[in-house]
């Protein structure tokens, strides 16, 4: 599963998703975690009201399941949910490898709901006749 992190000095996740100079993307599951990638976006982007610096955004993070960021406005949230993203907030400043950590933990147990639904992004549905027929 591919996490993403709205980060300005690759280390914490320390800005607004919109703003972001950098989106640092990770592969995780609970065997660990990798560096996949870091995405630099330039021009301004504090630009309030210019829905177009997340159309970037948006499809540099389209295959992963979560993206953390210290804030993200209405639109840009409806538009990473509409890509089935998991919009996490986090309410100060945090290190990407705590973070990392602290979900490849969670995946090592029972995840919540919530996030046994982001695992499944990326995955075809399967259904299997044979299993239902035995236990239906």
């Amino acid at each position: 599963m591919k996490v993403a992190f709205s980060t300005q000095d690759l280390k914490h996740v320390d800005a607004h998703f919109g703003w972001a100079k950098n989106i640092a993307i990770h592969e995780i599951s609970a065997d660990g975690h990798r560096f996949i990638e870091a995405i630099q976006f330039d021009g301004d982007l504090q630009e309030d009201g210019n829905e177009d610096k997340l159309l970037p955004k948006i499809e540099a993070i389209k295959d992963c399941a979560i993206l953390y960021v210290a804030a993200i406005g209405g639109s840009g949230a409806a538009r990473v949910v509409a890509n089935n993203i998991h919009p996490i907030k986090v309410t100060q400043s945090e290190e990407i490898d705590m973070l990392l950590d602290k979900l490849c933990g969670v995946l090592q147990g029972t995840p919540p709901p919530w996030l046994r639904k982001a695992l499944l992004k990326g995955k075809e549905r399967t259904f299997d006749f044979e299993e239902e027929v035995q236990h239906g």
